[in-house]
């Protein structure tokens, strides 16, 4: 043999290489894959995702209500809380289901916008802020719209996060927002 001979590696030595390298890569990228799965943040981002979208929820199901299915209706103001609010919505129930009833209105609420602007995932606490358009349609066809913002807090439940207070958002140079309003803030008029 050639002294240039010997220095070639042969094939089983080049296969050998490749497999390692390849082997090295799915460790390295799998790795990093584990890591950013299991990232803190990631975790506070998913969990921050879960409470704006309940948070959106519960607050469009609070601003709608169709005097034709009360029922469905006034089930969902109760899905959407918890706590106090839920306590003061069934109180109420009664009551409000007569004053939709009376007045013959309907009224839908979208979300425009929302964010969270408080997160403890430890104390199974949040707060966030959502802006609606609600349209009321009266018992005389007619319709009215305006947009709102409302401010809700939000529990943890073993059911997932549920309101626990709502209330409109302070307007103008009015002081930092607080959500201290009760259940008696989604009026089943619209108003």
């Amino acid at each position: 043999m050639t002294p240039a001979a010997r220095r070639r590696p042969s094939r089983t030595a080049v296969t050998g290489l490749a497999a390692a390298l390849a082997c090295a890569f799915a460790v390295w990228t799998g790795g990093s894959w584990y890591a950013v799965a299991h990232d803190e943040r990631a975790a506070f981002a998913r969990t921050r995702d879960e409470v704006l979208q309940a948070g959106e929820q519960g607050v469009q199901n609070m601003n709608t209500l169709d005097h034709g299915d009360l029922t469905h209706g006034l089930d969902l103001w109760e899905e959407s809380a918890t706590g106090d609010l839920l306590k003061e919505l069934k109180d109420s129930r009664q009551q409000f289901a007569q004053q939709v009833e009376s007045a013959g209105t309907t009224t839908t609420a979208k979300v425009l916008s929302g964010a969270v602007t408080e997160l403890d995932e430890r104390a199974g606490r949040a707060r966030v802020m959502v802006a609606l358009r609600i349209t009321v349609v009266a018992a005389d066809r007619r319709s009215s719209t305006k947009d709102s913002r409302m401010l809700g807090e939000l529990t943890r439940t073993p059911a997932g996060w549920r309101l626990s207070r709502l209330g409109q958002a302070p307007v103008g140079d009015a002081p930092g927002p607080t959500a201290t309003p009760s259940a008696g803030t989604p009026t089943p008029s619209g108003s």
